[in-house]
């Protein structure tokens, strides 16, 4: 263990990095091969089930509460009846199917295969040895899945324990702000980093008309200018919740150390740039409009 003092936003930066390659298997085609063999076929079910299963055949209200940010509704349309499809684990080992064919298709055999990928590997475990169950269901439901033998797998594995570790904090802090599901999203997509609106209705259940009540309520508090511009006090406010992320995210990165840190930031992003370059993510995922 290091106590060397680690700076202020290289954390997240990793996390970032990581979590770049994790969520390429959202958006794989083989994701909805695997699962559908497995039984479950519709996009949304796909999206609930994967992310899920490693609580366990949970009902509607534990994905919706877990997830945070998709309408309720559209989560009971398919949670619990996708486990009379596949169960947990059925699901749990469709998934790894998908993230090694993906990771494969995305990086090519020569980078699965190489030292690097080792390297990447034992850093980010090595990070998640310093991470926290209390409070973090998706996290702490991942944590007690195997660890698994192929370095890539290990590598997305410790990527997808970063990633909901943040995660389930970071739903903590929206919560202290006062910020609603929908309202997260109307905020981060006002920042130019979150999820375009389009792809919110069509991934999270959410209307127009949902969207155009949050940023209305959001307006009320003087978070959003009448053009759905942050204000200041909303850019304040966004600040401050990825500072108070980045808080409660800090101990598997102090853990491995700065150097360490850093090794696995270039590490990372050198692969999640390769599955961007592959074409992992549409090009219109991310903005404003």
């Amino acid at each position: 263990m290091t106590t060397a003092a680690l700076e202020p936003l290289a954390g997240r930066r990793c996390q970032n990095v990581l979590n770049s390659l994790h969520a390429t298997h959202y958006f794989s085609p083989d994701l909805g091969r695997e699962l559908g063999a497995a039984g479950v076929t519709h996009p949304h079910a796909v999206n609930f089930a994967v992310r899920a299963a490693a609580l366990g055949p949970v009902g509607a209200g534990a994905v919706a509460a877990a997830f945070y940010n998709y309408k309720y509704e559209l989560v009971a349309r398919h949670v619990p009846a996708v486990w009379e499809s596949a169960t947990p684990g059925q699901v749990l080992a469709a998934r790894a199917r998908a993230v090694d064919a993906t990771l494969r298709r995305l990086l090519g055999e020569e980078a699965v295969a190489s030292a690097e990928m080792a390297e990447a590997a034992r850093l980010a475990l090595r990070a998640t040895e310093a991470c926290s169950r209390g409070a973090r269901p998706l996290y702490a439901a991942h944590a007690d899945l195997p660890v698994p033998e192929e370095p890539h797998l290990a590598y997305w594995h410790a990527a997808t324990l970063l990633r909901e570790h943040r995660g389930d904090g970071h739903l903590a802090v929206l919560m202290s702000a006062g910020l609603d599901g929908l309202e997260a999203m109307v905020t981060h997509t006002a920042t130019g980093k979150g999820m375009a609106p389009k792809w919110v209705f069509s991934t999270r259940g959410w209307s127009r008309e949902d969207w155009d009540a949050a940023t209305d309520r959001l307006r009320e508090r003087g978070l959003l200018e009448g053009t759905g511009e942050l204000t200041e006090r909303g850019v304040a406010l966004r600040e401050e919740i990825e500072r108070e992320t980045d808080r409660l995210d800090r101990a598997p990165y102090e853990y491995l150390g700065p150097d360490g840190v850093a090794r696995l930031t270039e590490l990372g992003g050198a692969f999640a740039h390769a599955a961007v370059t592959a074409g992992a993510y549409p090009a219109d995922l991310f903005g404003k409009a």
